[in-house]
Parts: C-alpha cells; structure tokens; sequence
C-alpha cells in the first residue's frame, strides 16, 4: 500500500485531541520535552532526511550512489509508450511512480533550497542533487508538447505484490495526460516544480536552468489552456491513490506564482491578480500538501507584499494570516488539531506529511515577517516570528523524539526509532543479500514477519503516532509506518533552519 490521500477531509473530533482552550494551551504546546531526548544534532538529522531521497531512486543509479543496498530498477519505464521515462522517484513504500507528489516533492525540495540552502553547509550540494533527480525526470515526462507523462505502473497490480523494485515483473503502464484528457492540476504543479527549480539552478548551471524555466511556460500554458482535473481523465489509475479531491485551481494559481517569482514577468503577476477570485486563493488554507496548495500559495506570495513590493497582492497576505491564526494551538481550526504529546494532527492517514509542509510554512513566514519587522494579528492575541519559529521547532522536535513515546520518527535517527517501515526495499533482503530473483507473492513472509527490515532506509520519516501519541511499529499499519517523499521534501527546509539557529 501507499499513503492514500487524506481519506476523510472533516472536522472530526478525536479522542486525545488537546481542546482549544486559549493562548496559554499555545505556550503548554512550545515546551520541549527535552527530558527524553536531549540535544539534537539538527545538522545529522538534515544530512539524513537528504539521504533517504536516495533511497527512492528509480532508474540507473549513479556512481557516487550512497545508499549501497539499492541497486538499479525501472530501466525499461517508458518503453511500452515509445518514451524514455526512467528515473525520478517512487514516491513511497511501494514501486509506482506518480508524478503528483513527484512534482510537490520537487517543488518543496527546491523551495527548501532557494529559502534555507545557505544554512545546509556541506549538504546543500547533495540537497541539488536530490532536485536535479527530480527535475530530470519531469524534463522527460514533459518532452512532448501538451502532453505530461503522469504515472509509471499500475498501482493494483503492484499493491498485490511485495517486492524489491529492482525485481519488479508487474505492469509498467504509462499513463499520461494530453488536450484531450486534460490535468491541470498535476500539470500545474509539474510547472511550478520546474520553475521553482529554475531558481535553484540559475546561478549553479545557467543553461539547465533556463531549460527548466522555459519548458515550465510550456507546461502550464497546456494547463491552463486545457483545464480540468487529472482524476476525472484518469480516475481508474489515480484514485484513490493519489486522487485530486482538492481541485485544479490552486495548482494553476501556485504555478503562477512559482513562474512569477522565476521569471519576475508581468503576464504572471495579471494572471494571479485576475484569476485570485476565480481559482478561490482563498480557500481552505489551514491545508497544504501534494493535493491543495492555497497556504502555499497565500505565504509564497506574501514575501512579496511583506517586503513592500507589492501592495497589489494585499489580500494574500491577509489570507497567510488568516492561515498562520487557525494552526496557533490556543485558537485553532477544527481540522487542526494537537496530540497531547504536541504533534499537529489531521485527520486522514500519513499525519506526518502534514507536519512538515505546515511547519514549513510556519517557518518560511516567520522569517518574511521578521525581515519586516511584522507579527501576525489573531483576534485578541498576536503570533509573532519567534512565536511561529517555536511552534515549527516544536514539531520538527517532536518528529526527532521530543515526544510520549521518546522515540524519533526518523530512520536511523536517534537511539529508538521505527524498525518496521512499510517499505518493500527496505524489508527484504538487498540483490547484495540475496542475489536471486524473489517473486511477487515470495515476499509476503518478509510484508507478515515481526523481525526488523533488514535494510535501514536512513532519513525516512514514517507517516507517525496516532492522535494519542501511540505508534505500533508494524508494517501492516501503512498510514503510520511508511515514508514518502513529500514528507521528508519539506523537513529538509527545517532542518537547514534549526541546524544553524538551534
């Protein structure tokens, strides 16, 4: 299995749930629990969270690969449709790969970069490579005009196994989107993964660069020109896997603002201003993830106004404001709630992607508000930046074992940490191990067996503790113990952050 989309979108009450009992519950929520973990070593936690993408390679793997027990896979993915598609990144525990979280992954791996990359030091160089992994691979799936690749695989068929990618024998079935069968949404994001991109090459590698950007015009140009959802053109495929219940909308506005902030030209900023109603900027932003991107967008566009230049687009900033009041523990938003360990929970499966992205964003803001000497008013209290940095901090603690259970979520992080990933990889035997080829059906021992995985996929952070606090370490239990990528894409950010301002 993979970590299906957040099933149930509502505002349920869960047992456990810390109530919104005011301002005092937000200070209760930012102590540490150093007691349990001590210190962190931020900057070992990035070096790994970077790591663990490594682990996720698909395709011919380089000589510099770090991860020695993955070994190539996926090398005749295309072929079926006449399209070189080898590469890029599964995007989870299991062997498909979709290019929806592909490209968000893409995208907050670059944005980690373009905000946090001076503070990653001697990793930032593999934190590009880990975008340029991904880039490569969206460069590919776009080659063809009006037409994006989306998909490699058939997630039914690969779901019946457990088995290592390098021996997959299930259906490499391309699937792809095109004018008549459009996807703007998994297009829009694809555009902004290249943009945002282009901004993390523009001065490492001019050329490359200037290929992402000008095939990001492209791609959303077929976006928006052809507009519809890619779940309605191929919901066989994608749902419920990775099923836009969101709508395409915001991955048109967010890649508007990506291509906007790359190229700096006006058709971009008209286009956001006379599409902010009609693609609804403000809705729903108390979520971001692979599916809805309004917070997103509101905070990317923010940096702008906050900074003086421009006044145009008050309205989002108001709308980023609105966003960052409804996570404050003290007075937030039914659907975001708190563990009473302190962990920020939704409802839905994989909680951890949740975290992260929202810390995320809490952190980014935090630092376009401090540059302007700005705090955030919520009703009859305010969030200032060191508020928000506290609050990410927080969470990204809580992720390396500041939490009930004393225990990192992380891979090879910390003394106690998951052993029993939902990740097929990682729990069978490596070619290294066991050269012979293991069939489909051969590993369900190693799916059922109650023995650690013999392969630690360092960095991976799992989908985490249950609203209570309570993690049970099992395979089975795939919505808490399987990694994905854009779990660990916006951690990278953080990471960066707090290794260099502990």
């Amino acid at each position: 299995m993979l970590n299906q989309q957040d099933m149930a979108r509502s505002a349920l009450s869960f047992p456990g749930y810390v109530p919104a009992l005011g301002f005092l519950s937000v200070l209760l929520l930012l102590l540490p629990l150093r007691s349990i973990a001590g210190p962190h070593n931020y900057h070992d936690a990035l070096r790994k969270s970077i790591l663990f993408f490594e682990g996720q390679r698909s395709g011919k793997l380089p000589p510099d690969q770090r991860v020695q027990w993955r070994r190539n896979s996926g090398l005749h993915d295309g072929a079926t449709a006449g399209v070189d598609l080898t590469g890029g990144y599964y995007d989870a525990g299991d062997n498909i790969k979709f290019g929806f979280p592909m490209a968000f992954t893409t995208t907050m791996l670059s944005w980690s970069v373009i905000d946090f990359g001076r503070t990653m030091g001697p990793e930032l160089r593999n934190a590009v490579r880990a975008v340029k992994w991904g880039t490569d691979y969206l460069l590919k799936a776009t080659v063809v005009p009006d037409v994006v690749y989306v998909q490699v695989g058939d997630a039914y068929s690969d779901h019946n196994c457990w088995e290592r990618p390098e021996d997959m024998d299930t259906l490499r079935t391309v699937y792809k989107i095109d004018r008549a069968h459009p996807g703007s949404d998994v297009a829009g994001e694809t555009a902004a993964a290249l943009a945002a991109a282009s901004i993390v090459f523009r001065s490492r590698d001019p050329s490359y660069s200037r290929l992402l950007l000008n095939r990001a015009v492209r791609v959303f140009e077929f976006a928006d020109r052809h507009r519809g959802a890619y779940s309605s053109s191929l919901h066989p495929a994608v749902c419920p896997f990775y099923c836009d219940v969101n709508g395409y909308q915001d991955e048109l506005l967010w890649a508007a603002a990506w291509l906007h902030k790359a190229s700096r030209r006006r058709e971009y900023r008209e286009y956001i201003a006379q599409n902010e109603v009609i693609l609804r900027a403000g809705d729903t932003i108390n979520e971001f993830g692979w599916d809805n991107k309004h917070a997103g967008i509101n905070v990317l566009i923010s940096k702008e106004v906050l900074r003086g230049r421009a006044d145009y687009f008050k309205s989002f900033q108001q709308n980023a404001d609105g966003f960052i009041c409804s996570l404050l523990p003290g007075i937030s938003h039914p659907q975001v709630q708190y563990s009473p360990g302190g962990l920020i929970f939704k409802a839905g499966g994989s909680n951890m992607q949740h975290v992260t992205s929202l810390s995320f964003l809490l952190l980014a803001y935090s630092n376009y508000l401090s540059h302007a000497h700005k705090i955030v008013p919520c009703g009859e209290t305010s969030a200032s930046p060191a508020l928000l940095k506290r609050l990410a901090k927080r969470q990204v603690d809580y992720i390396l074992g500041d939490n009930p259970l004393g225990m990192s979520y992380m891979v090879g992080y910390g003394a106690r940490y998951p052993q029993r990933i939902h990740h097929r990889a990682s729990s069978l035997p490596s070619v290294g191990a066991h050269p012979a080829h293991i069939g489909c059906k051969a590993g369900s021992r190693y799916f059922l067996s109650p023995n650690p995985n013999p392969n630690q996929l360092v960095g991976a952070v799992v989908g985490g503790p249950n609203s209570s606090d309570a993690f049970p370490d099992s395979r089975p239990f795939f919505q808490e113990s399987e990694p994905t990528t854009y779990i660990n894409a916006p951690l990278v950010g953080l990471l960066a952050f707090f290794s260099a301002h502990p």
